[in-house]
């Protein structure tokens, strides 16, 4: 454990001392807690945490390393990370280098050696709320105080529009599958062509969603965030993808008037915050939850076949179900609080769900929903 001490301060004036990770300096994000106990690279890389520190509730990270393979975006795009205990030594053959150093190179601020545990419980009653990790010489009531006052100020995560910040700048063509690494499961699908032409908007988009796009039979061309329904429909795409990304759905106006003017015009399927902007699209509403759902246990069920998965997700707003109004219905509820987990439209073929069938929670519960996509692809003929 590195010597040099840390400060985790959040906005409401609790604070917790414990050891510097990662890269030294002083960093501000929304605190939220994940209660997966594996996966931790693909927490770091998943781009919906942008703007936030992320706490892992497993007690000891980093055990297996990083490795080149496994993340979801090119860099760690979370505003910081808190952990238990980093694991001093790495210990998997597909290792590349160690948590620690990683998190050096990408310059994210870091706090090990605090009780997450009661973190996450504060967190769990008082909701998720600003704060500040901060390397300090000394810990002394100065210093709290500082960063105390430095969460305070930082941006409320409401009213964000942090999609654009992660957003591919230029379209590309993907056409990568999951390979060698293909579930032979139920739901799993793995084409022999790429006959379905498909655009993906960018929110701040997952690698793997694009290699179950690619199983299902689709070449996918991903486009920016604000690009507009006459730029999609010049692609000739057979369906529009709407990726997961981080903030609030609420700004995100532009996305909203691009999706209005696809409905019925493409076969539409998103996910994520994808959903939250689908969901708006279709004139319902967003809000905030008190600490979000965040994790790789998340039971759900599908209210078309009763059926219940297992679910990951990532996410701090909902679509606000009694506001959906008669033109869609929801097709999915979380087991946990009875909110929205999936909506579609009662006569266009546009569908989403708020959590992530790509991560292999189940582990294969939801790849029936690609399957899904691309059914309603062909039946457009």
């Amino acid at each position: 454990m590195s010597e040099a001490r840390a400060i985790l301060a959040l906005a409401d004036g609790r604070h917790f001392v414990g050891h510097a990770l990662g890269a030294r300096g002083t960093t501000t994000g929304e605190v939220v807690f994940t209660t997966a106990m594996s996966g931790y690279q693909e927490v770091l890389t998943d781009p919906s945490y942008a703007g936030q520190i992320v706490t892992m509730t497993a007690p000891q990270i980093g055990n297996t390393g990083i490795n080149g393979e496994d993340g979801e975006d090119e860099r760690p795009r979370l505003a910081g990370f808190i952990v238990r205990e980093a694991s001093p030594a790495v210990s998997s053959w597909r290792a590349d280098e160690s948590l620690e150093a990683y998190l050096q190179r990408h310059g994210i601020v870091g706090i090990q050696g605090i009780d997450t545990r009661t973190l996450t419980r504060h967190l769990r009653d008082l909701g998720a709320q600003n704060g500040a990790i901060g390397v300090v010489d000394d810990v002394n009531d100065a210093t709290i105080a500082a960063l105390v006052r430095k969460a305070k100020e930082a941006p409320s995560m409401v009213g964000l529009d942090l999609a654009t910040g992660v957003s591919t700048k230029e379209p590309y063509v993907w056409r990568e599958g999951t390979g060698r690494w293909h579930p032979s499961a139920p739901g799993a699908t793995l084409a022999k062509t790429l006959d379905k032409r498909v655009v993906a908007l960018d929110f701040g988009l997952k690698r793997n969603i694009l290699r179950c796009l690619v199983d299902a039979g689709c070449e996918v061309t991903v486009v920016p965030a604000k690009t507009t329904a006459a730029e999609i429909l010049a692609l000739a795409p057979d369906g529009v993808f709407l990726s997961n990304g981080p903030g609030d759905p609420a700004p995100l106006e532009y996305a909203v008037d691009t999706l209005r003017a696809l409905l019925g015009k493409k076969p539409i399927f998103g996910i994520c915050l994808g959903h939250q902007l689908l969901g708006r699209a279709f004139g319902a509403t967003t809000s905030k939850l008190r600490f979000g759902h965040r994790g790789v246990n998340q039971p759900v069920r599908d209210l078309t076949t009763g059926n219940i998965e297992i679910t990951t997700q990532n996410h701090g707003f909902i679509v606000d179900e009694a506001s959906l109004g008669q033109d869609a219905r929801v097709t999915h509820v979380h087991l946990n609080d009875g909110t929205c987990e999936g909506i579609a439209h009662q006569t266009l073929p546009a569908f989403s769900v708020q959590y992530h069938p790509e991560s292999a929670a189940g582990p294969h519960d939801s790849l029936y929903l690609f399957r899904r996509f691309v059914d309603m692809i062909e039946a457009r003929g």
